[in-house]
């Protein structure tokens, strides 16, 4: 069975991006364009890793970490940042990993592999 990713952002060509390259690269994809849905779709689907954008429409990414950190099926989700913000890495410190937009598509498979393969 394919390892699941969901994807949390507000770029549709970034969710475009990253849906096509982990389809590619043999996970499955999902994706949500707000922390509202986002956590939503994590209680339905249950992904093995979350990439999760720091600005988003609804709820600021440390808070919506928090909220998944608190659900006792989500609490040890891997998450991985990727925003465009300066200083993301100190954004939510429990993060796998923390990526610059742009971000490096091999390192980000590297991270992705380590932590769900």
């Amino acid at each position: 069975m394919k390892k699941k990713i969901l994807i949390i952002d507000d770029d549709p060509a970034v969710v475009d991006y990253l849906t096509t390259l982990f389809e590619d690269n043999g996970y499955a994809a999902c994706s949500a364009m707000s922390a509202h849905a986002g956590f939503e779709l994590a209680q339905k689907e249950r992904p093995d890793l979350i990439t999760l954008d720091l600005e988003l429409p609804d709820e600021w990414g440390p808070r919506f970490y928090r909220k998944l950190s608190s659900d006792k099926e989500l609490k040890n989700t891997p998450v991985i940042v990727i925003s465009g913000l300066s200083g993301n890495k100190y954004a939510v410190s429990k993060a796998v990993a923390s990526l610059p937009k742009p971000f490096d598509r091999d390192e980000l498979l590297k991270i992705v592999k380590e932590n769900i393969d």
